[in-house]
Formats: C-alpha cells, sequence, structure tokens
C-alpha cells in the first residue's frame, strides 16, 4: 500500500508496510540500540550543566535526542499501530491509546509514560539552559522504562 505522506513542504510517497507493528518494532530495536549505547556513557557523567565539558554536554545532547526518538517511535507510531492491529475501529486520545496499551501489556502504567512524553516535549520544544541539570535527571530516572522496551516488546 502507498501513503502520501505530508512533511512540511514536501509531498513523500511511502510503501507503507501491512504489519506495521513489526514494522515500527524494527525501528524501535535499532533505536534503543543507539540509546543503551548513549545510556551507558552518560551514566558516567555529572548531571549539572557547569560540571561538564562540551564534550560531555554534547554526549547529553546524543541521549536527549535518542530518548526522544526512541520514545516517539514507540508512543506515536508502535503503540498506535498495535492498538489499532487489536482494535481497527479504535479511535481515542493519546491517553485512551496508552490505556489501550497497558490493558494490552504493552506498558505497565499509563502514567509513567505520559511522564515520559512530556519529558520528550520539553525536550523537543521548551527549554532552557538552567533546566539542563533536572531534564537530565529525569531522562536518567524514566530511562529504564524505555531501556525494558526491548524485553516486553519480544514478550
Amino acid at each position: 500500500m502507498t501513503k502520501l505522506l505530508k512533511h512540511g513542504n514536501f509531498n513523500l510517497m511511502m510503501e507503507t508496510p501491512k504489519d506495521l507493528t513489526g514494522y515500527y518494532y524494527t525501528k524501535i530495536v535499532k533505536s534503543l540500540k543507539y540509546f543503551e549505547y548513549t545510556h551507558a556513557r552518560v551514566l558516567r557523567l555529572a548531571t549539572n550543566p557547569n560540571d561538564l565539558s562540551e564534550q560531555e554536554l554534547e554526549t547529553w545532547d546524543g541521549f536527549a535526542t535518542r530518548f526522544s526518538r526512541t520514545a516517539d517511535i514507540f508512543l506515536s507510531k508502535y503503540i498506535k499501530a498495535a492498538v489499532q492491529k487489536d482494535d481497527p475501529g479504535f479511535d481515542g486520545s493519546f491517553r485512551d491509546y496508552l490505556n489501550r496499551a497497558e490493558k494490552l501489556k504493552l506498558i505497565e502504567d499509563t502514567g509513567s509514560w505520559l511522564e515520559i512524553r512530556s519529558l520528550r516535549n520539553v525536550i523537543v520544544y521548551d527549554y532552557s539552559d538552567s533546566d539542563l541539570d533536572l531534564i537530565f535527571k529525569k531522562m536518567l530516572k524514566l530511562s529504564p522504562l524505555i531501556l525494558d522496551l526491548r524485553t516486553r516488546l519480544t514478550a
């Protein structure tokens, strides 16, 4: 099936696989590989930006990007595809999709994933340098949920 995707000023024709859950699972696994690598690197770093070198800040920036990307693929793509595969007529809010994902055992706790989405939005759209210490600490706190995706999705 071919799908027209609008992206900014561009129209892209994209071949859409029939099994979107498999397609997004592959994307999550690839994203997790890079996320795990960078996670291991930031565990050795301070969270206070004043205590970090430019290179260490760049490592944190890479981690934030990978945190956001992996969370986004899972939350915006995989969950939607899995819920609609289970119930093709399902239509609801983001919270409705998370609640359904919890019932399908894709996630344990809707509240934690809402927190991840909120943090992802802060990282992508709205933060200042004064927020970095708190953002870094929150990413570390929530990372185990993302790291557990590989195990959870293969179960």
